[in-house]
């Protein structure tokens, strides 16, 4: 619409207004301008994060390089204008100015190389404990390691190791219990052979059936004492937690009385069963059962391998606690010492009727008290020298690999 001039009376046409106008085409135009720029910058930063993500190595050393080659950039800058703005070329030599640029190039290159090894060691720190747990790890201790502290590529890795040892241990245990459920299924049947035995040799019966009759009763016995061990050693692993029924003991007084069961055996072996202890208490937490089982095939092993020997010796130490078992025979090969604690291994030269696991369920009883364990025998020792070392009167399963090291290095 129009209006009227007064002096052409010719209508004037006022300006439209509405939403095209510039205004509100200037306004729309900004607001499109800051909607793309806010979307460009989400996706930036969402690259970003894909390329460098959080708890990574490469964000970590990232974080860590960015201030530090800021300020190279920075001091490279200043000595560049330095050389340029404030020095005159007339007073230098270019043979001065080239050695003084190159000198400033080596100290920045120098400065850099070591804020980038710091930066990769400050990274890999998490790596290097890790690797310090493993190392201090017992051989059977199948427990997952801890990847909360380590970044995000080395972690995937743990979690797989994790996983590999979380379904070995499930094997190892399987096979165990399988070992454990069948040695004492095997001793109702085996009890009965050897009490058929027994009954068939208290009657009158011609000299070879008797001879085959103790043949068997022998074999019988055998088996018998070989599921009793395999028992032991199921219940000696330590991811049965044997520690739950520690008592606190005192050590001398329990080997005395332990030991006086051995007086007849030994005594008809012909050799002579002594020992030695401190008069005050030796306290430590163990369980009866299984530090019997330990003592009987420390004082078996002595007798069955001891040949020659006159005297089987138990000592008992204080600080630390130690239980020393050692006679005076011809004792054993280094070769041989290193492999007699493992299982099924029998020294050649013993007595017949041994299963070559009574050193085994020593060495397992032991671990599983937290204790170490030692043998000495020829030349060091004359004969055979088998000591036990003990944590103190504290739970045992606590003391790991490396403390048990250091209890086992003080004490010889």
């Amino acid at each position: 619409m129009g209006t009227p001039d007064p002096a052409s009376g010719r209508k004037l046409r006022s300006p439209e207004r509405g939403p095209a106008g510039p205004a509100a085409s200037a306004t729309g135009g900004h607001a499109e301008e800051a909607g793309a720029g806010g979307g460009h910058g989400a996706g930036m930063a969402q690259r970003i994060e894909r390329l460098i993500p959080r708890g990574s190595l490469a964000r970590h050393l990232v974080l860590r390089l960015m201030p530090a080659v800021l300020v190279l950039i920075l001091m490279d800058l200043v000595v560049t204008w330095y050389f340029t703005g404030t020095i005159s070329l007339n007073e230098w030599l270019e043979r001065d100015l080239f050695w003084a640029m190159l000198l400033s190039q080596l100290v920045l290159l120098a400065v850099f190389g070591w804020v980038l090894i710091s930066g990769i060691r400050s990274g890999l720190d998490s790596v290097s404990r890790l690797s310090r747990e493993i190392s201090q790890r017992s051989i059977d201790d199948l427990q997952p390691l801890d990847s909360s502290a380590l970044s995000s590529e080395i972690a995937p890795l743990i979690a797989h190791i994790n996983d590999l040892l979380h379904r070995l241990d499930d094997s190892v245990q399987a096979q165990r219990r399988f070992v454990g459920h069948a040695a004492h299924q095997l001793r109702t049947p085996l009890a009965g052979l050897k009490l058929e035995c027994e009954l068939m040799l208290a009657g009158r019966l011609p000299d070879d059936v008797r001879e085959r009759a103790e043949r068997i009763k022998s074999v019988t016995d055998r088996m018998i004492r070989l599921g009793q061990q395999l028992l032991v050693l199921a219940r000696a692993d330590s991811s049965t937690r044997p520690q739950d029924s520690f008592v606190r003991t005192d050590l001398c007084e329990w080997v005395r009385t332990s030991a006086a069961e051995w007086v007849p055996r030994t005594r008809a072996a012909g050799l002579a069963l002594e020992m030695n202890a401190p008069d005050e208490a030796v306290w430590v937490d163990i369980d009866p059962l299984l530090m019997e089982e330990l003592l009987s095939n420390l004082i078996d092993n002595a007798l069955r391998y001891g040949k020659g020997a006159t005297a089987i010796r138990l000592q008992v130490g204080a600080n630390p606690p130690t239980l020393t078992v050692e006679d005076d025979g011809p004792g054993m090969a280094p070769d041989e010492a290193e492999r007699v604690f493992e299982a099924f291994y029998r020294a050649p030269g013993g007595l017949t009727g041994g299963s070559g696991l009574g050193l085994a369920i020593v060495r397992e009883i032991a671990a599983s008290h937290g204790a170490w364990w030692n043998l000495l025998s020829r030349p060091a020792f004359p004969g055979t020298r088998i000591t036990v070392v003990f944590p103190g009167p504290r739970k045992g399963a606590r003391l790991n690999r490396m403390e048990g090291w250091k209890e086992r290095k003080n004490a010889f």
